[in-house]
């Protein structure tokens, strides 16, 4: 059975950083693209990062881009985002997530692309 189980969040400062981790089991990483997102309440779910299959690619969505960065170790088969000089409104719950059907050298931010999600863990940013 898949599952995805997110760890790492929690109270942080205005410039700080956090290394989310998601931890996959039931599949092998190498066959599945991965996707962060995080969500607000009253907003859409967003998509901010995600990497390929084959680990060779990488997207971030323009919020986090430049600050944020995602990884992979395929023999822990966790995927990490690390989240630098932290702001108020990168404050949300954040969700890995798993898309199954995306070409090797792929990844997209599409949240409808992925069918498996973690149960989310609490971000948030605030002096």
């Amino acid at each position: 059975q898949l599952q995805l189980v997110e760890s790492g969040g929690g109270l942080v400062q205005p410039g700080g950083s956090l290394r989310l981790s998601c931890a996959a089991s039931g599949f092998n990483l190498n066959y599945y693209g991965i996707g962060w997102f995080r969500q607000v309440p009253g907003k859409e779910r967003e998509g901010i990062s995600c990497i390929s299959p084959s680990g060779g690619t990488t997207n971030y969505s323009d919020s986090v881009k430049g600050r944020f960065t995602i990884s992979r170790d395929i023999s822990k088969n966790t995927v990490y985002l690390q989240m630098n000089s932290l702001k108020p409104e990168d404050t949300a719950v954040y969700y890995c997530a798993a898309d199954g059907g995306v070409v090797q050298a792929m990844c997209v931010l599409t949240k409808y692309r992925y069918d498996d999600w973690g149960q989310g863990t609490q971000v948030t940013v605030s002096s």
